[in-house]
C-alpha cells in the first residue's frame, strides 16, 4: 500500500506540474485573486484526476472507444476551454490591477467548480489516467483493492500538493506584479487556452468528418 501511495503521489505531482489549461487558469487566477483561489482550482483538478483514475481501474477507458462519446467530449472540452480563454483575454484589456469586481475574481467555490468543469471535459484526462493505471497493473503495482485505493489517494494528494506550492509562489510574486505584467499574463494565458480549445475541437470535428 505504501508503494502505491508513493507512486500515486509522484504521478499526481508530476502530471499536475505539466503546463496545461488548468495550470494556466491557476496562474492567472492567483495573480488576479488569492492563494485560496489557486488551491481551490488544484482541489478541483485533484478530484477529477482521482475519479478518472478510479474509472481507469474500472476499465471505463473503453467508453472512449465509442466514437460518438469521444467526439462529444472533445467538442464539449473545446467549448469550455475556449470560453475560459476568451474571458481571460477580455479581462486583459478591461481590468486593471486591484480594480477587479467580485464577479471577475472567482471565489474559492467558483474556482473549484470551474476547475472541475475544465478538467473533466477534457477526454485526454481520462485517457491519460487509464493508460497510467494500465501500466501500473502490468507492473504489479496495483495488485489489490487497498493498493489501488492507496494509489488513488496518492494521486489526489500529489495533484493538490503541486497546485498548493504553485499558488503559494504566485501569491508571493503577486505583491511585485504591476498592471502591465498582469495584462500580459492574462493575454498569454487566454491565448493558450484558446489554442488548446482549437486543437481539441479540430481533432474532434476532424474525426467526425472522417466517419
Amino acid at each position: 500500500m505504501l508503494a502505491g501511495l508513493a507512486l500515486g503521489f509522484g504521478l499526481g505531482f508530476v502530471v499536475g506540474a505539466q503546463v496545461g489549461p488548468i495550470t494556466l487558469l491557476c496562474i492567472r487566477s492567483v495573480l488576479r485573486g488569492s492563494f485560496t483561489v489557486g488551491v481551490a482550482i488544484g482541489a478541483g483538478a485533484a478530484v477529477v484526476d482521482t475519479l478518472y483514475g478510479a474509472l481507469g481501474i474500472a476499465g471505463a477507458s473503453r467508453l472512449l472507444e465509442v466514437s460518438a462519446l469521444r467526439i462529444g467530449l472533445g467538442v464539449t472540452g473545446a467549448v469550455v476551454l475556449g470560453l475560459l480563454g476568451l474571458r481571460t483575454i477580455w479581462s486583459a484589456f478591461r481590468i486593471r490591477l486591484g480594480a477587479e469586481t467580485e464577479d471577475e475574481v472567482a471565489s474559492p467555490l467558483r474556482a473549484f467548480l470551474t476547475s472541475l468543469a475544465a478538467t473533466a471535459s477534457n477526454p485526454l484526462t481520462i485517457a491519460s489516467w487509464a493508460a497510467i493505471f494500465s501500466a501500473a497493473s502490468t507492473a504489479d503495482v496495483v495488485t489489490s483493492t487497498p493498493a489501488a485505493a492507496a494509489m488513488l489517494a496518492g494521486i489526489g494528494a500529489g495533484t493538490l500538493t503541486w497546485f498548493t506550492i504553485l499558488s503559494g509562489g504566485l501569491a508571493i510574486a503577486r505583491r511585485r506584479v504591476g498592471t502591465r505584467f498582469l495584462r500580459v499574463v492574462d493575454f498569454a494565458a487566454g491565448a493558450a487556452l484558446v489554442a488548446f480549445a482549437a486543437v481539441l475541437g479540430y481533432g474532434a470535428l476532424a474525426e467526425e468528418s472522417a466517419q
